[in-house]
């Protein structure tokens, strides 16, 4: 068998293999939690309901008045109490609406909510992270309950995401799925987990794998994934409706902090989801994204809130972030 057939032959393995993905997240399973004391979060959570056709009984308001980038334990027991208390068990996933608090100390706030405070990964956030029964699979475990957080400053960028989560799926662009291979060592641990890359004319998608540290100029980005502390060139980027994309560095989910690059800039650039970890997780594979799994999903029809919960093995210190529903491949 030629490298062109072989290759072809693994990315039909990769679509058959996506067709127990579809969507099981819908609007009308979505819910909304609203801080009533940040003028941003209530504005786009009403923007966000009306372009959804969210029930407005899924709406779930808090006080937050400080926004803090970080709750103690005890904040967020009484935080996720509101929130349980005013939605009913149809809502199977919920969507932060603000920018902060994304951490619960050492936790990201959307893995304490959906799987629980993790308080052992905080007294040893280098080690194992707590197994997500959602890794891999596309059937929601009963009980749990899936979570992102959209942020919401500035407010311009927010309806953006949006907008683009909302039209993504109309129609299937020809696009491409990029993986970089990185010089960067320390970030790269997830390369071997890379596909190979081919074209998956099926889905109109072709997958670039490249051994280089920028990716500049590229129009038809519907993946993209490298490990870097900061990524250069997203100027130069084209991002397609319903694009996913993160970098395995320490704090991109620290939103607001300036260590190294913030997941924000993702959804700045045109992306309309991304991750990112909020207290150091040393380069486990298992706590970001894996790369062939989150592609494979995201390809079978799931939305991005169910392919980047399924991608994640240890979620614990990570916060998932961007529109939940988006879902270009649902046709």
């Amino acid at each position: 068998m030629s490298i062109t057939a072989a290759k072809r032959c693994a990315f039909a393995a990769l679509l058959l293999l996506a067709a127990g993905a579809r969507a099981q997240i819908l609007p009308a399973q979505l819910g909304l939690v609203v801080n009533d004391d940040d003028p941003s979060s209530v504005a786009i959570a009403e923007y966000y309901r009306q372009a959804r056709g969210i029930p407005a009984q899924h709406v779930a308001h808090v006080r937050l008045p400080d926004a803090p980038h970080k709750l103690d334990a005890a904040a967020f027991a009484t935080l996720k109490q509101q929130v349980d208390s005013q939605l009913g068990p149809d809502v199977r996933a919920v969507l932060f609406m603000w920018t902060a608090p994304y951490a619960v100390e050492c936790n990201g706030l959307t893995a304490a909510y959906t799987l629980g405070f993790d308080a052992a990964q905080c007294s040893r956030p280098c080690g194992p992270g707590r197994a997500n029964p959602y890794f891999n699979t596309s059937q929601l475990p009963p009980g749990m309950r899936l979570s992102m957080l959209l942020p919401t400053t500035p407010e311009a960028v927010a309806r953006a995401v949006v907008d683009r989560g909302r039209v993504a799926g109309f129609s299937t662009p020809q696009a491409g799925a990029y993986f970089l291979h990185t010089s960067d060592k320390a970030r790269n641990t997830r390369a071997a987990l890379f596909p190979r890359s081919g074209s998956l004319p099926a889905r109109r998608l072709q997958v670039h794998t490249l051994r280089q540290d920028v990716l500049e100029g590229a129009d038809d980005i519907i993946l993209y994934q490298t490990g870097a502390a900061r990524v250069d060139k997203l100027e130069t980027l084209h991002f397609l409706p319903g694009a996913l994309a993160d970098h395995l560095t320490s704090w991109g989910g620290d939103l607001l902090g300036s260590t190294q690059m913030s997941s924000l800039r993702w959804l700045e650039a045109g992306a309309t989801a991304s991750y990112g970890t909020v207290s150091e997780p040393c380069s486990h594979w298992q706590k970001f994204p894996h790369p062939e799994v989150l592609l494979r999903h995201y390809l079978g029809g799931a939305t991005a809130i169910e392919a980047y919960w399924r991608s994640v093995a240890w979620p614990a210190q990570g916060v998932f972030i961007g529109e939940p529903l988006a879902r270009p491949y649902q046709h």
